[in-house]
């Protein structure tokens, strides 16, 4: 069997589209997972409360499911349940914001709780308010040390967002399947999907690898 290249450019264009599908669906869950992991990042570090217990339901919740069952529960299940009418999109988008919102929280929350506590009670102790030491002292530490794990998650989420195809959101898996079973060349679109895959994640992957190691080396743990 030969390699097709001539079909392969013939229909770059439909995966270039897949591509772009795959960038907005993960950018647009990665938005709205940030503003459900903080919420439950910030009910978890109450430790006590309602607030708390909700926050820790939802976590382990969301991250003992498998993405797929998430995925079609809420394609399958939610409009039935709520009487609703849903994109396959918004299904796909709703699901991977639970998903990434839940392991978010754990990220963020990791973060917080790495800044030293010394260091927080010496900036209260010289009286400054709750909000400056969050804004000046906690915030810049946390977000450097969660940033090699966020950076992680984010090429994970990349990568569970091609579980969509399975609702039939046409994003790059949906379109190499979808080309391989016109032309018959399977081969050649979905090894060309996984060299696109691997181009977008290797930078990420080097960024938090470094990130990481310079982490190490200014922490010393």
């Amino acid at each position: 069997m030969e390699f097709d290249l001539h079909t392969l450019i013939r229909f770059f264009p439909v995966l270039l589209e897949g591509l772009w599908m795959t960038v907005i669906i993960s950018t647009v869950s990665l938005g709205f997972g940030v503003i459900i992991g903080l919420i439950a990042c910030l009910g978890k570090l109450m430790e006590r409360g309602i607030e708390y217990r909700l926050a820790t339901n939802f976590i382990d919740f969301f991250r003992t499911i498998p993405e797929m069952v998430l995925i079609f529960w809420v394609y399958s299940c939610l409009p039935l349940l709520f009487d609703l009418r849903l994109s396959a999109e918004t299904c796909g988008i709703l699901a991977l914001s639970l998903y990434s919102g839940a392991f978010l929280a754990e990220i963020f929350r990791a973060g917080i709780l790495a800044v030293p506590r010394e260091q927080i009670e010496g900036a209260l102790a010289l009286g400054l308010p709750k909000i400056p030491v969050w804004r000046f002292v906690i915030l810049p530490q946390a977000i450097r040390r969660m940033m090699p794990a966020f950076v992680n998650f984010l090429t994970e989420l990349i990568k569970a967002s091609s579980l969509l195809s399975a609702i039939g959101i046409t994003e790059l898996v949906y379109q190499a399947s979808t080309l391989g079973a016109q032309t018959f060349r399977y081969v050649e679109f979905l090894s060309a999907i996984a060299l696109l895959y691997f181009l977008i994640i290797l930078p990420f992957s080097l960024y938090s690898r470094r990130s990481e190691i310079a982490l190490v080396r200014r922490t010393g743990q």
